[in-house]
């Protein structure tokens, strides 16, 4: 999959990954960007940003948590740019808890880190099996084949998320439709400015900045791997826990003896006073890399 030439959609794009990664597409030679967020006037900014810089770009609020939604935001790609060769599905939460996670965190975590990749392949895939070619970037997370401490929403969710793009590859990749996942680790983000998210992901390797993610997305995306892990070590990782998933658990909780479920947000998915960045209210940000 090329990135020059194509009409892409990346959600998510306002900032942190999403945004690397609308830049780097233009910085490509995309024919065309749709770039959508809850984020509204961010994204317009920045797709008029590209737009002034020679790519074709247009800027939409979306709440891809909402199938209406990401129904409008296709139209609208369709209509201004022409038939999508590469959807980014790119937007997701975290929560920071674990099993006290009220039942709306649960769903809330489950419509953006889940449901929001089934909307995408539902509006574009009847598109792409009818041209004979097209491309789904779903972003999940490291956590989607390994964990993350701390938060089981998150680490349940992004499990189902690879399990999703899985199904569609084996479901379509043979008639045109191709499928990665994208799975970091920990990444520099807005999500993950918090000192103590950081100092979590921190102890499992390295952090990135969100360029280093889209070198390896266009490069994954160039070889039609259908894992890009921009943290290497994160396929060893994987590989350990198959091997020997009881010693793959010990390791675990040895590792993350000291990290703390924190006080999170309330019934309906609002973070508390002050801002917790690892608790936030649902919108359309990139809870990006974790374990």
């Amino acid at each position: 999959m090329q990135v020059r030439g194509a009409v892409a959609v990346v959600t998510g794009a306002a900032g942190g990954i999403g945004a690397a990664l609308a830049r780097r597409f233009a910085a490509e030679g995309a024919a065309g960007l749709l770039l959508a967020d809850l984020d509204a006037d961010a994204v317009e900014d920045l797709a008029g940003e590209l737009d002034r810089d020679g790519c074709r770009a247009v800027g939409v609020g979306s709440d891809v948590s909402r199938e209406s939604d990401v129904k409008a935001l296709v139209d609208t790609a369709e209509k201004h740019l022409g038939p999508i060769d590469l959807f980014c599905s790119n937007a997701g939460v975290g929560t920071a808890r674990g099993i006290d996670a009220p039942d709306a965190l649960w769903q809330a975590a489950w419509d953006v880190n889940v449901m929001s990749h089934v909307y995408a392949a539902r509006a574009v895939v009847p598109g792409m099996l009818a041209r004979g070619r097209g491309w789904l970037l779903n972003t999940a997370s490291a956590a989607g084949l390994l964990t993350m401490p701390g938060d089981a929403p998150y680490s349940v969710t992004k499990h189902a998320a690879v399990a999703f793009a899985e199904w569609l590859s084996m479901t379509y990749g043979t008639r045109g439709v191709g499928v990665s996942v994208l799975c970091p680790q920990g990444v520099r983000t807005g999500m993950t400015a918090d000192p103590g998210v950081e100092a979590a992901l921190k102890a499992f390797g390295p952090m990135l900045e969100p360029d280093d993610v889209t070198a390896a997305v266009v490069a994954g995306l160039a070889e039609e791997r259908f894992l890009i892990l921009p943290h290497p070590e994160v396929a060893r990782y994987e590989q350990g826990r198959v091997a020997d998933r009881d010693a793959w658990l010990a390791g675990m909780r040895e590792a993350v003896g000291g990290v703390v479920l924190r006080p999170g947000a309330d019934a309906a998915g609002r973070a508390p006073a002050g801002g917790d960045a690892a608790a936030p209210e649902r919108r359309d940000g990139v809870a990006e890399p974790v374990l």
